[in-house]
């Protein structure tokens, strides 16, 4: 009897930019691809379909986005001369936002679609597919499927359950969108209006990745701390609650959530550092100013003062928390003295990480059509500033860890041989030689040397699988 030939697997990669959320939607979009076929491809080259997943945060993105399209467009034109064919598609935020205008200045695009509308992915490479058939032969006008609309029903009811672990470490979208309307931020228009996911499907997907090898969960959303979702008895949980579900599943060791906005961080949350153990003491609290004029005008409603308390009650209910944070330089009117205020704050806070970027104007934004737009040298000095007082700060904190035994999560291999790569409690990378069999374990390591952005350590013989979540001295960011 002969055997059916078996479907040749098609080439799927996918080009991530931006933050955790668009991680983890190109990790649904691979799964709900994956019927039809597709499996991961390691470069463009070996690739059927390319997707292209945008962030609209970043500097001049859509530029980077349109460069990115040419070199498709020339590696699809290579394919099609030797008899192949390439699907490029776009998604995430800038997709959301300039989807018509991708179509018009980008022809060789087939699929253009929105952060809410991936599940419909099969969907639109069928319509592509057909489309690509009728195509008048050496055209390279794409497809031309776009799909920007928000769903009425949430699109986390049309996915399959996530299957795939990378390294014990997984993300759980539990909140998107965004209603605070900052100025300067696009998210509530290219993401929508906060929804909360039913707790019921954050635990239910959490608990699935924990039994296919995950130690750690990081619970995401734009604002991730303003969920309010749905409870099993019916009542509405907060994110205090869920975390404290979460923690109850056996097997999973690590408990993270990102980002934060400081209008949210309520009393239970601070309650969860001390009182979780599984909860990580490191926590992503943007600030954006240290300047109460800017904050105001940033639309952000919460003050310095306020901010400042609450890095106080953190620190108060877990000694050994770390911070991080994002901040804007240059926003339209900040002066010397407003960013002098953001300079004491950050030396008063002390942060173990940050991003810091230079203000640049988002198309459609209020700050946009703000006067008094700062000038570009302005800017550029004062980031060179702030980066080097942020720099100062993490490496000060990385060296707080030498001579420390902490627990790592190895994630990956290394770049050298027999190297191991991993994450503190604190979201450090941690560099250590081992068996690759420890790969998805949390194994003590005790750190022999602090580098800019790392640390160097030597797994503790004879306690490879030490499940601690804390180191065993506390911690203290030096301000």
């Amino acid at each position: 009897m002969t055997e059916a030939p078996t479907a040749r697997k098609k080439g799927l990669f996918i080009r991530t930019y931006g933050c955790q959320m668009n991680v983890y939607d190109s990790e649904r979009m691979a799964d709900v691809l994956r019927p039809l076929g597709y499996a991961p491809a390691s470069t463009p080259d070996d690739a059927d379909m390319v997707i292209v997943n945008t962030c609209h945060i970043r500097e001049k993105a859509s530029e980077k986005v349109f460069s990115e399209l040419g070199r498709l467009r020339d590696l699809k034109t290579q394919k099609r001369q030797a008899g192949d064919d390439l699907v490029i598609a776009v998604a995430g935020c800038v997709a959301q936002a300039e989807g018509a205008e991708i179509m018009r200045r980008q022809p060789a695009v087939d699929i253009v679609v929105g952060p809410q509308a991936y599940h419909r992915l099969p969907e639109m490479v069928a319509r592509a597919a057909r489309a690509a058939a009728s195509r008048r032969p050496g055209t390279m006008k794409g497809a031309g499927v776009l799909d920007t609309e928000f769903p009425i029903e949430p699109k986390f009811d049309h996915l399959p359950a996530p299957t795939t672990v990378s390294g014990g470490s997984a993300f759980v979208s539990a909140q998107e969108g965004c209603d605070k309307f900052c100025t300067f931020c696009v998210v509530p228009y290219t993401r929508g209006a906060e929804y909360s996911r039913p707790a019921a499907a954050v635990i239910a997907e959490a608990r699935g990745l924990v039994a296919a090898g995950a130690r750690e969960i990081t619970l995401l959303g734009q604002n991730v701390n303003a969920w309010h979702g749905a409870a099993p008895d019916g009542s509405t949980w907060t994110l205090a609650r869920l975390i404290a579900a979460l923690a109850e599943i056996e097997g999973l060791a690590r408990i993270r959530y990102t980002t934060s906005h400081p209008r949210d961080m309520d009393a239970a949350l601070i309650a969860a550092h001390r009182d979780v153990p599984a909860l990580m003491p490191y926590l992503h609290l943007p600030v954006q100013s240290g300047a109460d004029r800017v904050l105001e005008a940033m639309n952000r409603g919460h003050g310095r003062d306020h901010y400042l308390r609450l890095v106080d009650q953190l620190r108060a209910a877990r000694p050994d928390m770390a911070l991080s944070t994002d901040i804007i330089v240059g926003f339209p009117g900040e002066t010397d003295s407003d960013f002098d205020d953001t300079m004491r704050l950050v030396r008063e806070v002390g942060f173990a990480a940050a991003f810091s970027f230079k203000y640049s104007a988002r198309p459609g934004t209020p700050a946009a059509m703000m006067a008094r737009q700062v000038p570009e040298a302005v800017r550029d000095a004062r980031l060179q500033a702030l980066q080097a007082l942020l720099g100062e700060q993490q490496r000060r904190f990385n060296a707080t860890l030498v001579g420390h035994t902490v627990p790592v999560l190895f994630q990956e291999s290394g770049r050298k041989p027999g190297q191991l790569l991993g994450k503190s409690p604190w979201l450090q990378s941690v560099h250590a030689d081992g068996d690759a069999r420890l790969l998805g374990q949390i194994v003590d390591v005790r750190i022999v040397a602090a580098h800019a952005v790392s640390l160097s350590g030597e797994i503790v013989v004879g306690d490879f699988a030490s499940t601690r979540t804390a180191a065993a001295k506390p911690i203290e960011v030096a301000a």
